[in-house]
């Protein structure tokens, strides 16, 4: 027990100022939302850190108990409602690293996943200042009237889209979707073929989660799938 103690204490995040980085999760059913306070970028199911620094992890839950966990980094986590728990997150290499919720929190706790990049320090400095930024004015016609249907529709009462009038944070904000490498948690991949299937079925693809399945088709869905596959 005493080891067990040990082990636990020198895995927790530093102190407050230590580190170079700190980064905000917090899990929802059945997603995760990521944070950094000091550029205001916010992105889903996807964290970027650093390579060989050590960052600050605060996590939290905006429903119910959740927990995070990405062996090759640190022990697990929970992510409790009310309450911030910290740890440290360190990559010794580049690479991709899988999480994980490991605490049973409801229908698609199976498919709560997460992805942690460490990044060189270029490639992380250049993904944070991409991510602190709003969203880019559509140039083609068909994206900026998917922009218009976006903001005419529930989507934004859902969704936030930085720089537009879409301000919910219901679901994960969609300002640079188009650069995250899956969809639905690591439900599936991030392409324009599953993109368009998870806007019209997302209950086919992931039962029981928040999204309704969205009656788009046709030139609708195009121009609205034109708009979120620019947003990089």
């Amino acid at each position: 027990m005493i080891s067990d103690l040990v082990v636990i204490r020198t895995t927790d995040a530093p102190a407050q100022g230590a580190t170079r980085l700190t980064v905000q999760v917090i899990g929802h059913q059945w997603w995760w939302e990521v944070r950094y306070p000091d550029s205001g970028a916010v992105t889903a199911n996807e964290i970027h850190i650093p390579v060989r620094t050590p960052v600050r992890l605060e996590v939290r839950s905006a429903d119910v108990i959740h927990s995070f966990w990405v062996p090759q980094l640190n022990r697990k986590i929970d992510t409790e409602p009310g309450k911030t728990n910290v740890i440290e997150l360190d990559a010794d290499r580049v690479g991709r690293y899988r999480g994980q919720c490991a605490e049973f929190c409801g229908l698609q706790h199976a498919h709560m996943g997460i992805y942690v990049f460490a990044d060189s320090r270029a490639a992380f400095d250049g993904w944070l200042a991409r991510q602190a930024r709003p969203a880019a004015e559509p140039a083609a016609e068909t994206a900026r009237r998917g922009l218009e249907l976006i903001e005419r529709s529930s989507c934004g009462d859902c969704h936030a889209i930085r720089g537009t009038s879409a301000s919910g944070d219901v679901g994960p904000d969609l300002t640079h979707v188009a650069g995250r490498t899956t969809l639905g948690a690591l439900a599936i991949p991030n392409g324009r073929t599953e993109l368009e299937h998870w806007i019209v079925d997302s209950q086919g693809l992931k039962p029981g989660n928040q999204m309704p399945n969205i009656d788009l088709h046709g030139a609708r869905l195009d121009a609205v799938v034109d708009y979120l596959a620019g947003l990089r």
